[in-house]
């Protein structure tokens, strides 16, 4: 199982990279666990220096903004 983080203080632009990454993995056929991150020490230690952010298996692949569908889609099947 592919475990995504989503780093953010739990803004609107992070609920949607959340249901994004959501809608990705099942239009993959993907099994996915999806975490929220929202404390401000773990976002920093995470690396994220501007919010939303997405970590897939502990690999940090976005931060800033709405992810690309299509990135988002390589970065969940690879």
């Amino acid at each position: 199982m592919t475990s995504v983080k989503v780093y953010g203080p739990g803004c609107k632009r992070c609920e949607t990279t959340v249901d994004m990454v959501r809608d990705a993995a099942a239009k993959l056929g993907l099994e996915i666990e999806v975490e929220k991150i929202t404390d401000p020490k773990s976002i920093a230690m995470a690396g994220v220096m501007s919010t939303p952010g997405i970590a897939i298996d502990g690999t940090l692949v976005h931060a800033g903004g709405l992810p690309d569908k299509t990135k988002l889609e390589g970065w969940l099947s690879a």
